[in-house]
């Protein structure tokens, strides 16, 4: 393969190469390059947010080069300052732990196993004494950590900024140094992290690694990077038919978003698929494609055949309307009460019978019966349906 079709594979959908002649030289060396990203392990499973990168890793690996992937049980310990405007808590021993576990079985779901090295920063951390830790915190000032948004941000505002925090970017830049990365991944958000692999690889006199960053996913509301915390993720162990029900809920705008960063086809593959929608093909077909791939990529082709199936069915059956009305709503960050959302939507009259409407069983969200009177909606766009015949599309904001 050339230069230019390994650059467009390894470019495609990135935000940023730094830099891209570095890039070119080391794919002139004639040898496979050590590719590393790192990932803490904070909640118990991945979503499709997550694989963004680790899709990348997969074109490198297939491309020859070798995979680390580096689990951060110790810089999960100390919390993750990006995008933060408060501290983070530190998670407890016993659940990095847990959640590692499964981050090792899930990754396979994409990468090679046989080909990817996986390394945990803790085996280089947990033995560093005292004074070599201060000895790496003096390779770097207080002013040039100042310079990060987030830590800028919070100092400006008066908000404080713990003194640990300073020591996630140089622990996550020397994990470049103990695995000599030729080049690092991460989301566009670890912009700083990553460069400062670079500073710290320089300062002991390792050749630099290159940095190439991926954008953040928009969750199913299209606005909120994709993260449990905002409950608008796709889980890539959730069960066929919750997982296409999602990726059915997005909007025709993000399934493109969806089809550039999730999928493995080519760029004239979707091209042309663009090119049909833009004809009168209906973009719910087009979307079906694009479920299909992933759930059967994280499961297997029969269960993503099946989902489809279930899904048609509903239509078929008459369950639901191919002309269904889309409508926004804001909500404030915790959540709406089901009831209310119902009684926004029109779907009800009051909040009391959409109240008794759920205790009777009449209530679907996406087709899925829901009985909790206390459940919360949060940002998504989903279909909620009250009887046989009441349907509405509703997009939630959060206000």
């Amino acid at each position: 393969m050339d230069e230019a079709a390994i650059l467009e594979i390894i470019g495609r959908g990135a935000v940023e190469i730094i830099s891209l002649t570095e890039l070119k030289k080391k794919l002139a060396l004639g040898r496979p390059l050590k590719i590393k990203a790192g990932f803490d392990p904070t909640a118990p499973d991945l979503h499709l947010g997550h694989t963004v990168l680790i899709n990348k890793l997969r074109q490198w690996q297939d491309l020859g080069h070798e995979i680390i992937f580096i689990i951060g049980d110790f810089t999960a310990m100390i919390g993750d300052p990006s995008g933060r405007n408060v501290t983070r808590p530190p998670l407890a021993k016993e659940e990095v732990e847990k959640n590692a576990a499964t981050y090792q079985q899930q990754i396979f779901k994409i990468l090679d196993k046989k080909k990817t090295k996986i390394v945990f920063n803790s085996a280089w951390m947990q033995n560093m004494n005292a004074a070599e830790l201060i000895k790496l915190a003096s390779s770097y000032t207080v002013a040039r950590m100042l310079e990060r948004a987030d830590f800028e941000k919070r100092y400006r505002a008066k908000q404080s900024i713990a003194i640990h925090e300073f020591l996630y970017p140089l622990v996550q830049g020397y994990d470049s140094v103990m695995v000599k990365a030729d080049i690092e991944l991460g989301g566009s958000d670890q912009k700083f992290n990553l460069l400062m692999g670079r500073e710290l690889q320089k300062h002991f006199h390792q050749e630099q690694q290159v940095v190439i960053t991926m954008p953040l996913l928009e969750g199913l509301d299209g606005v909120q990077k994709m993260s449990k915390s905002y409950n608008n993720y796709i889980g890539i162990n959730e069960v066929p038919e919750e997982m296409f029900g999602k990726l059915m809920s997005i909007s025709d705008e993000l399934m493109w978003r969806y089809f550039a960063l999730l999928s493995f086809r080519t760029t004239a593959e979707i091209d042309k698929l663009k090119e049909e929608v833009k004809n009168g093909k209906n973009p719910r077909d087009v979307k079906m494609l694009l479920a299909e791939e992933l759930i059967t990529r994280f499961h297997n082709k029969e269960s993503a055949k099946k989902a489809r199936e279930n899904f048609i069915a509903r239509f078929q059956k008459g369950e639901m309307p191919e002309h269904i009305e889309a409508i926004e709503i804001s909500v404030p960050k915790e959540g709406l009460p089901l009831a209310n959302l119902l009684k926004q939507a029109n779907l009800v009259p009051s909040t009391s019978d959409a109240i008794r409407m759920i205790e009777q069983g009449a209530v679907k969200i996406d087709g899925n019966k829901i009985s909790d009177k206390k459940f919360l909606c949060q940002a998504s766009e989903h279909i909620y349906q009250v009887g046989k015949r009441r349907f509405v599309r509703v997009k939630i904001i959060i206000n």
